[in-house]
């Protein structure tokens, strides 16, 4: 079918008349949905919704408490419960990476090593289960670098299991090939303590003296494969490392001193307070084990205060269960929250609950400090806001496109638009300096492009980079369409330019940070929408036709995490619909003009039927176990619990304020 011939048939379509939602069931529906979201806001005006992710991080904890011989046995029982929980008996017996994933060795592998060092006997069912399965897959040798790096700390394999990173890196000028300025945010913070416990060969207490030699088909000693390689760069950097590991021993003991002292004063002014030092666990897990080594009592400030927000992460649970939270989400919850109340209703509760909302944000902004983003834009003043509570370090673009542009729009024409003029601009001006050579924008570097570092042995996780994507390029562009500035004219053409080349052959787009090319199509469409793009460009409309191609029968649609692995699995979910896959379709279509389309009423119709008769599991009415983003696509996945308490009631209110539903009175 030709693109004119397409465009036909999709303007036959939207002028057909259809059915709609009986009005007086939408009012009902989004009335009982913002009457659940803003009895989830905070008494400050903010919202934190549960932040889940798989198995390792928890079991990380349990096993960092054995590190540090540092163990609360009434939490790591209820760590452990939940672990056990998220087993998988009934398929693969052990534990994926996402709801209903294939079975993870590595996230296995630490899995089954916290669950014994909290008593679980090797011999016990579940074990036995878990132990074949990982067997079967290889082994424990096969799992990620970072677990082999624990399972040396703590002496199950030898240390030429893990790669050679010397603490020395922190000595490299940043013209070498590789610098910590040239890696991610999250690479960054995670290594830097990380090359200190690697050099010195950190040991763990391990009191109870728990090993997990089962889990090796060749013992551990003995393995001559830790590392495989794909192409020349990667056996090129093997190389490389076996002569490091050579030449180590004969580094001088002054150098190392100096180097282990350049990491300890690079990561102590990052610590970020009880915010964590990156405000992500990983990092924090290892600063921690890091000052340990190093010598810090445990009641040093410094040390004390690490731990403080390792533990501010647990989430315990009324079925006496706890988990560890990768980090928490409450400026990206309480932006969203507030945009999907917005336009809910015009009574002052509502209204109220907004404004309480852009209060508590506002005076979040970064306007003094600047951080390792300077680094490639060192002229360009701060303006950004941070992802968690504090990140001074580490603002994100994102979550800053986001908030602007809701206070731009909450302000505008109130006593409150001139106050917040200055703030608005600069974060935009933030924005648009952070924008990269290619015309799109990362999450929180720019230009952060070093392809060769993912070929690195320690990569083999392949999320060292953080360059730029689809979705959070979508965001920008929606922020600045929404503030309408000219002096941001040139930097639109740019990356609406960069999407043109990043589109699929399909239509959609890759999504980074939300599963996957549903996210990253409705990203994409809002924000070219909102920056006066003629959406019916044909390469616009083969978007939007991708979109509906992926409509499910029941009206709604979904999106597996196994996308990231197999892209021919984009927009398909086993015909299994989703509360936030369907909604950001549907903003996607609506920001595109298909509201009136037959496959808008029917997606809308699937989230009034699948909207719950109350709110106990979520306290959000639409419920899925589905986890709905990537942390790092194909190694770490995350359930962000507040995406089906927010978008499908923006969706709703979006599709009744474009529809003029008339309006029957709200029930309460």
């Amino acid at each position: 079918m030709t693109d004119t011939s397409a465009t036909v048939i999709d303007a036959a379509r939207r002028d057909a008349p259809h059915p709609q939602p009986a009005a007086d069931r939408l009012d009902r529906a989004i009335e009982r949905a913002r009457l659940a979201l803003m009895a989830r806001q905070r008494e400050d005006g903010h919202w934190c919704f549960e932040f889940e992710t798989d198995c390792t991080i928890s079991a990380e904890y349990i096993l960092m408490m054995h590190f540090l011989d540092e163990i609360d046995e009434v939490l790591q029982e209820k760590l452990a419960r939940y672990i056990r929980l998220k087993q998988c008996l009934d398929t693969h017996g052990a534990w994926p990476l996402y709801h209903g994933g294939a079975m993870d060795v590595s996230c296995s592998v630490k899995a089954y090593y916290a669950l014994k060092a909290a008593g679980d006997a090797a011999d016990a069912p579940h074990m036995q289960r878990a132990r074949d399965a990982i067997l079967a897959m290889g082994g424990a040798a096969r799992s990620n670098v970072f677990t082999r790096i624990l399972l040396a700390m703590f002496q199950q394999v030898p240390w030429r299991a893990a790669p050679y990173v010397p603490v020395e890196i922190m000595l490299f000028p940043r013209w070498a090939p590789f610098h910590l300025d040239k890696v991610s945010y999250w690479a960054r913070t995670t290594m830097v303590p990380l090359f200190v416990l690697c050099s010195l060969k950190a040991t763990a207490k391990n009191p109870r003296r728990v090993d997990v030699r089962e889990l090796f088909v060749t013992p551990p000693e003995q393995e001559r494969h830790y590392f495989s390689s794909h192409g020349l760069i990667s056996r090129l950097f093997l190389v490389l490392d076996k002569i490091g590991r050579a030449c180590d021993p004969w580094i001088p003991a002054a150098v190392r001193r100096k180097a282990v002292q350049r990491a300890e004063q690079w990561f102590l002014p990052r610590l970020n307070g009880e915010d964590g030092l990156g405000a992500i666990f990983p990092p924090m897990v290892n600063a921690l084990e890091a000052m340990e080594l190093l010598g810090y009592a445990k009641d040093h400030p410094a040390r004390a205060t690490c731990l403080k927000s390792l533990q501010k992460l647990i989430v315990h649970r009324d079925d006496g269960t706890a988990y560890c939270q990768p980090c928490v989400s409450p400026l990206w919850d309480t932006g969203w929250a507030a945009m999907a109340l917005l336009r809910a209703s015009p009574d002052d509760a509502t209204q109220a609950a907004v404004q309480r909302a852009m209060d508590w944000l506002t005076p979040l902004q970064e306007l003094e400090h600047k951080g390792d983003w300077a680094v490639q834009a060192p002229r360009l003043a701060p303006g950004g806001w941070a992802f968690q509570y504090a990140n001074a370090y580490y603002p994100d673009l994102d979550d800053t496109a986001v908030i602007a542009a809701l206070l731009h729009v909450t302000s505008r024409g109130t006593p409150r638009a001139e106050a917040l003029r200055e703030r608005i601009a600069r974060a935009a001006d933030w924005l648009v300096g952070m924008q990269s050579s290619n015309g799109g924008f990362a999450a929180f570097d720019r230009d952060n492009t070093h392809d060769l570092i993912n070929q690195i042995p320690f990569a083999d996780h392949g999320a060292m980079l953080d360059p730029p994507t689809e979705d959070v390029s979508g965001r920008v562009l929606a922020c600045l369409g929404v503030l309408a500035r000219p002096q941001d004219q040139e930097a639109i053409h740019r990356c609406v330019a960069y999407l043109r080349k990043a589109q699929q052959p399909d239509g959609a787009f890759w999504g980074r940070w939300g599963t996957n090319y549903i996210y990253g199509t409705w990203s994409v469409l809002g924000g070219l929408a909102l920056v006066g793009e003629d959406m019916q460009q044909p390469w616009i409309r083969k978007s939007v036709q991708w979109l509906l191609s992926c409509q499910h029968a029941d009206g709604g649609w979904g999106e597996t995490n196994d996308s990231y692995y197999d892209p021919s699995l984009r927009g398909a979910n086993g015909g299994v619909s989703t509360a936030h896959s369907t909604a950001w379709a549907l903003l996607g279509l609506i920001a595109a003009g298909e509201h009136d389309a037959e496959a808008v009423w029917r997606g809308v119709q699937w989230l009034l039927d699948d909207q719950q008769a109350d709110g106990e599991r979520e306290a959000a009415l639409w419920y899925h176990p589905s986890f709905n983003a990537p942390g790092f696509p194909r190694v770490f996945f995350l359930k962000y619990h507040g995406y089906t308490a927010y978008f499908p009631l923006w969706a709703l209110t979006r599709y009744r304020q474009l529809r003029d539903v008339p309006r029957s009175r709200a029930t309460q």
